[in-house]
């Protein structure tokens, strides 16, 4: 069998700057990848195909699918987008002419799938996708955390909510989850069985390279699926990989009158000004040829690995999703290609939980420390380069966790349901949104370090301001406080402070995995 597995994840950008990060980036990546790849399997799903791909969404990207700022500066974008194709159109030499008719089609029809389907948020195009089984998800904790590192409670309240966040807008609650960077340290799999987590995914290395069969991890039923490099990384790396090719159109190349994308790879060396201009029927050629190369390079896989373990074997291609459109031009014709052709070339395609419940499981196998970044170790989120943003979280953790368990203490009486409590829900908003693992990821690879920093540190601070007026006793200024910084992002309604683990329950859910 094999599982073509996508994560889809941004972090939380509305309202926290435009240009060059921060909504661009949602809207950019909206247009490119999430309207295609739900139109793409729309399609198949008409033609009767089912069980597709398993598509990771984490809560804070479906936060904003379905956010009304965020909704009306995607149309708003879209427009823009229409704008610029008309500009290019209009000037007088036949290379931008082309290019604004290209991109006047794109944009005509990205704004009629978006106006006739996702107005209402993008919660309603998924559910229409899960009700015909056109793909399985994949849960994960809120604010996407380095759940390793992340203080045992805090971690089991952010998974279980991210389930519940789930179960709110699709009425279906995943029992497979993409883990934050598919990051894991022993102990993780208890509170993935306890959440009701039947399947995750780490990478290759994290099972030595054998990815042939889920595993079992440790002592639980809970089942790791590994990528497998030889088959993701024909289309991942970054030296060989399909979206590096001449005829592909250039992500970092931009004509500066209209802001569109003019032109093609050409060369890995070649500089901006001297890439050729985009040909469409040079790039999809090209599609067709890597769909055969993948479609191939899948069969020899699975055909070398159910030789070498003696029964059939699962490949898992894992990629994020927003390479596929965002990053990759031509993506999303890949991906419908690849689809279609597995089949045809005598290939089960398959979701993770097919693959599981088909008995493509092999023996448990003692998991230890691993991630799918740099080293597959830890280093990208807990190295050098980072200490001060760990200690920051260290800090901001132990601060939002005392001063919820003191407020619970305090407002409980015997015998009476305990009431919810804004303040602490925003307490803990601001906690998960500050130890987000994408602002390390930015530090550690140099991109937008400065932007990330002051994301990291303005969460921070607006947990220190509401904690500092709880722990003054000034209840007016906190339930102030709070209620104004949830104005400000307005995002997971439904997290409940009174779902926190008591202070007791931590031994219970993998202390070993907290960094000292």
């Amino acid at each position: 069998m094999f599982c073509l597995v996508l994560h889809s994840h941004l972090p939380w950008l509305a309202h926290h700057g435009r240009w060059p990060v921060g909504e661009e980036w949602l809207y950019q990546s909206w247009a490119a990848s999430y309207l295609p790849l739900t139109a793409m399997l729309r399609r198949l799903s008409d033609e009767g195909r089912s069980h597709l791909l398993t598509l990771g969404i984490t809560p804070v990207l479906a936060a904003q699918l379905d956010d009304p700022h965020c909704l009306s500066g995607m149309h708003h974008w879209l427009g823009n987008w229409q704008i610029r194709a008309h500009e290019a159109a209009g000037m007088p030499d036949a290379a931008h002419r082309d290019l604004g008719a290209r991109e006047h089609r794109a944009s005509a029809d990205a704004l009629t799938d978006f106006e006739l389907r996702w107005r209402h948020g993008g919660s309603p195009v998924l559910r229409d996708l899960l009700d015909r089984e056109a793909f399985e998800l994949l849960g994960g904790p809120l604010a996407h955390p380095f759940q390793p590192l992340l203080e045992p409670r805090l971690r089991e309240f952010s998974l279980r909510e991210g389930l519940a966040d789930a179960k709110n807008r699709w009425n279906t609650t995943p029992t497979g989850i993409w883990g934050p960077e598919c990051a894991y340290t022993p102990g993780m799999e208890i509170g993935y069985a306890e959440a009701g987590v039947t399947h995750f995914m780490v990478d290759g290395p994290a099972l030595r390279g054998d990815t042939s069969l889920g595993r079992p991890v440790r002592d639980s039923d809970v089942v790791a699926f590994g990528r497998d490099l030889q088959v993701s990384y024909r289309v991942w790396s970054p030296k060989s990989g399909y979206p590096g090719h001449g005829a592909y159109r250039d992500f970092h190349t931009y004509d500066h009158a209209t802001g569109l994308k003019p032109a093609r790879v050409t060369g890995r060396t070649v500089d901006s000004a001297d890439k050729a201009p985009y040909d469409p029927e040079l790039a999809s050629a090209a599609v067709d040829r890597h769909v055969a190369d993948f479609v191939s390079t899948v069969r020899r896989r699975l055909r070398g690995e159910a030789e070498r373990i003696g029964r059939p074997a699962v490949v898992v291609a894992a990629f994020d999703t927003e390479l596929f459109g965002h990053w990759w031009h031509e993506g999303p014709e890949w991906l419908e290609k690849v689809l279609r052709a597995l089949p045809e070339a005598g290939i089960r395609v398959g979701t993770l939980e097919d693959a599981r419940t088909q008995g493509y499981v092999g023996a448990p196998v003692p998991l230890e420390n691993s991630s799918w970044g740099s080293g597959k170790d830890w280093r990208v989120w807990a190295g050098e380069k980072v200490s001060d943003l760990v200690a920051l979280n260290s800090e901001v953790v132990a601060a939002a966790l005392d001063t919820v368990d003191k407020a619970r203490s305090l407002g409980s009486a015997p015998g009476r349901p305990e009431l919810r409590n804004r303040v602490n829900d925003q307490i803990l908003r601001e906690a998960l949104m500050t130890v987000s693992s994408d602002w390390a990821f930015m530090v550690s690879k140099d991109s937008a370090a400065e932007y990330a920093r002051d994301r990291a540190h303005k969460h921070a601070h607006a947990m220190r301001e509401i904690a500092a007026a709880v722990a003054a006793g000034n209840d007016a200024s906190a339930a102030r406080l709070a209620a104004g910084w949830n104005a400000a992002d307005g995002l997971f309604p439904g997290l409940d402070a009174r779902r926190l683990p008591a202070r007791s329950a931590a031994s219970a859910v993998g202390v070993s995995g907290v960094a000292s």
